[in-house]
């Protein structure tokens, strides 16, 4: 029987969804009217209205962490396809040398042997978000590009402050690429994944295991990566205010992940500032086009692509940031999320570089 909480998510999940599924015309009239055009790109109706929505309700910048990650964990749950039935799912310890680290294995019906493990991190700006945040899309990566996935449970600040989270992506993948056999993988070979600051992350690790000697992935995977703490582009001014990401609650992420004295152009807060990214993994880059991230993912994927890397890049126009986990309501979400695990698929069977 369910219980009475999950009885409420199951209707508010229910109501919302009716309303998505309202015409166009009628969203917009409901989110005030108009178009919402910005930049050559229209955001997608019903991303008008959830951002209309918004407006009404406070900000996780004047709530307390805890109801801020509640709130973030409701508001997702709401939006989030179920994962899919073909992919079974376990938890795991990846262990650490002085711990282990929560994550959860995705395994395919029809796994390729031949395809690498993909280590995956959540986004969350590094203070909110788990393994629910990131289980429809990690199983549909697992499905479509038919390769086991580690989603992994890093720590988050401000109770684990930068370099933590960090810290638990790498000892994961690390773990995972030497021990990928377990999941029915090729050993010694992983690809690296993740949105938000689960691609800067995946971003960042590319470097130090290239700075280490170590080998590169078999793909870095970076959708909406924030890749320069200290960048000031033109996005960061003209989505300001945009939805789901702004620019103030950008500032109380940094304000919880980093401590006031570190030093913005670190290369593990700010991957863009590293003055040589030769030899990294192929990538594909994804940005969405109403997100004051967009400018860095679009810089970043150039200057790949400069030091004579090997990228895919796509702009979801009609989208916001944090569209991974808006696949069971918004369907332009749904199409790019599975644009973006064929695109992994194409990537890990025949390599970019």
């Amino acid at each position: 029987m369910a219980t009475p909480g999950a009885a409420r998510t199951a209707v508010r999940r229910l109501a919302l969804r009716t309303l998505l599924g309202l015409p166009s015309p009628l969203l917009r009239l409901l989110s005030g009217g108009g178009v919402v055009y910005k930049a050559g790109r229209t955001l997608d109706p019903r991303l008008q209205f959830l951002a209309a929505q918004s407006r009404n309700m406070p900000s996780p910048t004047a709530m307390s962490l805890d109801e801020a990650r509640r709130a973030s964990a409701q508001g997702l749950s709401a939006l989030s396809a179920k994962s899919d039935p073909a992919v079974t799912s376990e938890s795991i310890a990846a262990p650490a040398p002085d711990r282990t680290i929560p994550a959860r294995a995705y395994r395919p019906a029809r796994q390729d042997p031949t395809a690498p493990l993909l280590v995956y991190a959540h986004m969350g700006g590094g203070v909110i978000g788990d393994l629910e945040t990131a289980d429809a899309f990690c199983a549909m990566l697992a499905a479509t590009a038919r390769c086991p996935v580690l989603s992994v449970d890093y720590r988050l600040a401000p109770e684990h402050r930068f370099p933590s989270g960090l810290e638990d992506v790498l000892a994961a993948y690390r773990w995972g690429r030497d021990n990928a056999a377990l999941f029915g993988a090729p050993a010694g070979k992983a690809a690296i994944g993740g949105d938000s600051m689960g691609g800067t992350f995946a971003a960042v690790i590319c470097q130090i295991l290239r700075r280490a000697g170590e080998p590169q992935p078999a793909v870095q995977l970076l959708i909406y990566p924030c890749v320069d703490i200290s960048g000031e582009t033109p996005s960061m001014v003209l989505h300001a205010d945009a939805f789901v990401l702004n620019r103030p609650l950008m500032d109380w992420f940094m304000g919880q992940y980093i401590d006031p004295g570190a030093d913005p152009a670190d290369t593990r807060l700010s991957p863009l500032r590293e003055p040589d990214l030769a030899g990294l993994a192929p990538a594909i880059v994804v940005v969405a086009g109403f997100d004051p991230l967009i400018d860095q993912g679009e810089s970043y994927a150039l200057a790949l692509r400069d030091a004579g890397g090997r990228v895919t890049y796509r702009a979801y126009d009609s989208l916001t940031h944090g569209f991974t986990a808006f696949t069971g309501a918004i369907p332009a979400a749904a199409d790019a999320c599975r644009e973006i695990a064929a695109l992994v698929r194409d990537a890990l069977n025949e390599p970019l570089a």
